[in-house]
């Protein structure tokens, strides 16, 4: 068996910039003062990078807000990200970089392992501290000044996991713990005996005892499913 794990501080670290993004319906996953290998880009012209957010889902609350302005049905989450994280970024004085979209590609990966809020799990998927598989990157913030926010320790808590119950929870053996199989996953969502994994979510990230608490919504789970199969759609 897995050891339990305790919600690190990341949750419910205090600081204005912070409780901002909370408010949001975002989740502060991770934060961190760049340095120049990091390849951070300037905050705005003249504005160097002083200090990095990185930010996102963990739990329900982004999803609860998208689901009230938009469609799911209808409407692209990338779109409604940038359309609401980019006010978002100018009103706390930062440059909004994300994660999709046209390049330039930027690292959010990389800089969340830098700010202590990544391992990379044995599915392959980043694994958090506080909320394990349960979160996703949506934005980085970059701003011009640094702020007084205590950074992130964690261990790798895969580590501390011998049984490694993700790797052995799916239903079709998709992930071997050096690769995963993806044409395997997805032919059997679009299957009958792969309805459960399409309307609840993976159960390999089901299986993870890191932040079982910010496991996704049923209606949540099958958004992000949905968009996997349409992904890979010919």
């Amino acid at each position: 068996m897995c050891p339990a794990f305790l919600f690190s501080s990341v949750a419910f670290m205090e600081h204005p910039v912070l409780t901002t993004i909370r408010n949001a319906g975002f989740m502060p996953l991770g934060w961190f003062a760049p340095e120049a290998s990091d390849g951070v880009p300037d905050a705005g012209p003249a504005s160097p990078a002083r200090f990095v957010v990185l930010l996102g889902n963990a739990g329900p609350a982004m999803f609860r807000r998208f689901r009230s302005e938009r469609d799911p049905e209808r409407h692209a989450l990338d779109d409604w990200t940038r359309h609401t994280l980019e006010p978002l970024a100018d009103d706390l004085g930062a440059r909004a970089l994300f994660p999709f979209g046209p390049p330039p590609y930027w690292p959010i990966l990389t800089w969340a392992r830098k700010a202590g809020a990544g391992h990379v799990s044995p599915l392959g998927l980043n694994i958090h501290p506080t909320f394990g598989l349960w979160h996703a990157y949506r934005a980085a913030f970059i701003f011009p000044v640094a702020f007084d926010i205590p950074p992130l320790k964690s261990q790798h808590p895969c580590e501390a996991c011998p049984a490694k119950p993700c790797l052995t929870a799916c239903p079709v053996g998709a992930f071997s713990g050096k690769s995963y199989d993806v044409q395997s996953c997805a032919t059997h969502l679009r299957a009958p005996q792969g309805a459960s994994c399409l309307t609840k979510g993976c159960l390999a990230r089901h299986a993870c005892p890191v932040g079982q608490g910010f496991a996704y919504s049923e209606p949540q789970a099958h958004f992000h499913q949905r968009a996997f199969l349409k992904a890979r759609e010919p």
